[in-house]
């Protein structure tokens, strides 16, 4: 459960302290860290001592201890000094290398927790009953928040996450697959949505992602009970989805801002197909030449504003009522219309899902 490296830094540690050499070894005598230079260990003192009912022992200069996890032998620490309280220290060695079994043990219950609580996966009576144990607060407000990297996530990219967070015991960093990094993090009185994204930003800036790197991260809602983290977490997996559609050129993305493409992402792909079709017969937006697109883009984004998009383009206003004629004769939809302008966007962001899930197929 630990890992070898962690045991190997502890050995060190307290050696460093006590000048008294350790080794840890595991029931069958492998040794898995050690600051002995040239201790070997013999298996049949080992299995002697495993099989034995004393606690620690004295075998052949070397004092013996075992460490176990709820009366199962984990470890057997081996400590060797001249300082006549070598006892005492390997005693207390031992002893913190329990307190490692069991805070590991616990980390690992709250991941596996934290995990099946995400995927939806425990019942409500389980929920409440499995957060009581691990002492996990039910109602207190939390949001799920998703860092997808480009290239599958390393072992580095995960401690760089919960470094920035300073190993905060209310705040849950994990992973359910290989390319993303999942942060359950409880809100304080008064956090809020401003709050969450200028977190996600900072994030992406102290550890030197974002959109250069490919890196996004978004988040869900608001959920004040532990039963609803799910729900946020869904939220924050579809606001990744919807915002590489819509959003590209956002690197953080709110599933509260998603608008409208949070109704098309949840459109049947037959159904997009009929309503493209009635709009544009049998043509389609990717018809339409880069100077018609670049026109219908800067004029929406100007809120229809003819003035302004003239302005912007550096075309003359009659030019750009030339170009919403043209266009209003080749598809039947005047942009300057409200309503036909609604549809015909309402179209271009359809388009735009479907290409999204064409490529998905392949």
């Amino acid at each position: 459960m630990i890992s070898n490296q962690v045991l190997q830094n502890t050995l060190e540690g307290l050696k460093e302290i006590s000048r008294i050499e350790f080794c840890i070894i595991d029931t069958e005598g492998k040794v898995l860290a050690s600051t002995f230079s040239d201790f070997s260990v013999q298996a049949q003192d080992v299995q002697a001592f495993v099989e034995s009912q004393a606690d620690s022992q004295l075998v052949k200069g070397f004092q013996y201890f075992k460490v176990c996890d709820d009366y199962q032998l984990e470890y057997i620490l081996v400590a060797h000094g001249d300082d006549e309280d070598t006892y005492m220290v390997g005693k207390l060695a031992a002893f913190q290398v329990q307190n490692l079994i069991v805070a590991y043990k616990e980390r690992f219950d709250k991941d596996s927790f934290i995990k099946n609580l995400l995927l939806d996966n425990l019942l409500l009576v389980d929920i409440y009953n499995r957060a009581k144990k691990l002492h996990i607060d039910a109602d207190v407000r939390r949001v799920v928040m998703i860092m997808e990297l480009q290239q599958e996530k390393d072992h580095n990219a995960m401690e760089a996450v919960k470094s920035f967070f300073g190993g905060k015991t209310k705040d849950f960093i994990t992973a359910v697959d290989e390319r993303s990094i999942i942060i359950v993090k409880q809100l304080e009185d008064g956090e809020g949505y401003s709050d969450m994204d200028k977190l996600a930003h900072a994030i992406l800036d102290t550890l030197g992602f974002g959109l250069e790197n490919d890196t996004h991260i978004a988040y869900g809602t608001i959920v004040s009970e532990l039963k609803e983290v799910s729900r946020s977490y869904k939220e924050a997996r579809m606001a990744l989805d919807v915002g590489k559609i819509f959003f590209g050129d956002r690197d953080v993305i709110a599933y509260s801002s998603l608008g409208i493409g949070r109704l098309i992402y949840q459109l049947p792909i037959p159904l997009c197909k009929m309503f493209i079709k009635e709009i544009f017969e049998n043509k389609s937006p990717d018809d339409f030449d880069e100077e018609t697109l670049v026109t219908i883009d800067k004029f929406f984004e100007n809120s229809l504003n003819v003035s302004e998009t003239s302005r912007q383009l550096y075309i003359h206003r009659n030019t750009l009522v030339y170009r919403l004629d043209k266009l209003q004769k080749s598809t039947g939809l005047d942009l300057r219309v409200f309503e036909d302008a609604i549809t015909f966007k309402i179209a271009l962001m359809v388009v735009r899902y479907m290409k999204y899930m064409e490529t998905l197929e392949y």
